[in-house]
């Protein structure tokens, strides 16, 4: 076959081809296809609709964020803020208490629609899950006395930093000291004892908490504040279903109204009491 037979053959092909596939399109019944299989759906917003509820899982184990009163209901920060979610969207929040380190798994198999169980980020799981953006900062702070002359890391230089024995604050405090930084750790057995040993000790300069720490103990009355931003950033997120595309974006908006709204300073007091400015 010569050039020219060749290239009338292809021709022939493409036209033919082409043809084909107008004529398919044009079939009503396989355009409806098409437009499904391009269409995201989101079977778990759906199901919430019919229900009427919002699954959500949590460990009632860990207070302020959840934990079950004297009548056995699950009260706390996380449960205020699912109810207020759950709210904006005309639904229930149902809560579902599941253990922690099972929470991921029973979302992933469907037993809840989310997570809201002051769970941080983890990036190894973002193939399975999607999360919110951070509605909690439970990192990493530098806290001291509230008449401290202290403004930053830059001020720890001969300063004696009370962490707690093993915790995320004694990583931080190490590292700042592998940096250079001539600072002397303090450690003591639990948080109430380190947050103690800046509050009662003169010879004690500053404190490297969480922030829920903190917070509880500033709403206990505790005259200290937290100077800078996190150290060491731990934020806590809402888990999804990867493919829950319309949740992910009624979780993302709702948050941002809340947010808007002042509604997480006033869950934080609520349940931390008031915190106190540097």
């Amino acid at each position: 076959m010569n050039r020219r037979a060749r290239v009338s053959l292809w021709l022939a092909v493409i036209l033919l081809t082409t043809a084909s596939v107008l004529l398919w399109l044009s079939n009503p019944q396989p355009s409806r296809l098409l437009s499904r299989l391009w269409t995201r759906q989101d079977a778990t917003w759906a199901a919430m609709q019919s229900r009427g509820t919002w699954r959500v899982g949590m460990d009632p184990s860990f207070p302020p964020f959840q934990s079950l009163n004297d009548a056995g209901q699950p009260v706390g920060y996380d449960v205020d803020l699912a109810h207020a979610l759950a709210a904006q969207w005309g639904l229930t929040a149902e809560i579902v208490p599941i253990g922690f380190d099972s929470l991921v798994d029973a979302l992933i198999a469907g037993r809840v629609d989310s997570v809201v169980s002051a769970l941080p980020y983890d990036p190894r799981l973002t193939r399975d899950v999607t999360y919110s953006a951070p509605y909690f900062e439970a990192g990493v702070r530098l806290v001291v006395r509230a008449d401290s002359p202290i403004t930053s890391t830059a001020g720890l230089t001969d300063a004696q930093v009370a962490v707690e024995w093993g915790s995320m604050g004694d990583m931080v405090g190490r590292r700042l000291q592998r940096a250079g930084g001539a600072l002397t750790l303090r450690p003591a057995a639990t948080p109430d004892e380190a947050v103690a040993a800046l509050v009662n000790d003169p010879s004690v300069d500053a404190l490297l908490i969480d922030q829920v720490s903190l917070r509880q103990a500033q709403g206990a009355g505790a005259a200290i504040v937290a100077i800078g931003p996190a150290l060491e950033s731990n934020p806590y997120v809402i888990a999804m279903p990867v493919r829950a595309y319309d949740l992910h974006t009624q979780v993302a908006d709702a948050l941002s109204r809340l947010r808007a709204d002042g509604a997480f300073d006033a869950l934080e007091e609520r349940w931390f009491g008031p915190q106190r400015a540097p």
